[in-house]
């Protein structure tokens, strides 16, 4: 069974219209995927139609440019 790991993109804003969903890797060799970022829906459709699984990464704080969480 194929795994593609995803995570929520860093830097979003509220309503911004783009993709939320930043594709980190594919375990697996029966799927590549193109795109590094991804909206849910599309990659829910595409795990359902090649059987493979998300699996959705922790995110670790908010954090700051200069790699400061405070």
């Amino acid at each position: 069974m194929s795994k593609i790991f995803v995570r929520e993109r860093r830097k979003i804003e509220k309503g911004e219209k783009k993709p939320r969903l930043r594709i980190v890797g594919v375990n697996g060799n029966d799927i590549k995927l193109y795109s590094k970022h991804i909206r849910k829906v599309e990659l829910e459709a595409i795990a359902n139609e090649t059987g493979a699984q998300i699996v959705y990464l922790p995110v670790h704080g908010t954090g700051n440019k200069d790699g400061s969480s405070k």
